[in-house]
């Protein structure tokens, strides 16, 4: 992540060992969306403290294009999987649920 105040580039290693993330896509809460090429993993980094969060898919996926739907409470994250020719969709369930009054 590139800072244009300091001028500092700031880098997040992918929390798997050859991760191998190819695309990222970012949330509407400021979290940073990504997937493993060859490791099956989808990744989710909160920018502000550096923390990942990793799902493990079931099965092989060589994931290459994201998109996150921040239009969902929490926000959807979906993906191509290669090897099953489908569309997955990710909800977490970690993520705190908005309460309703």
């Amino acid at each position: 992540m590139f800072d244009p105040q300091t001028e500092q580039f700031r880098e997040y290693l992918a929390p798997s060992p050859w991760d191998a993330p190819y695309d990222v896509a970012p949330d509407n809460k400021g979290e940073v969306w990504s997937a493993g090429i060859s490791s099956d993993h989808v990744m989710r980094l909160d920018a502000a403290t550096g923390q990942y969060i990793e799902y493990l898919l079931p099965a092989k996926t060589t994931i290459r294009r994201v998109f996150v739907d921040s239009t969902t409470t929490p926000a959807t994250f979906w993906l191509g999987s290669n090897h099953g020719a489908s569309i997955l969709k990710v909800e977490p369930l970690d993520s705190p649920v908005q309460k309703k009054n």
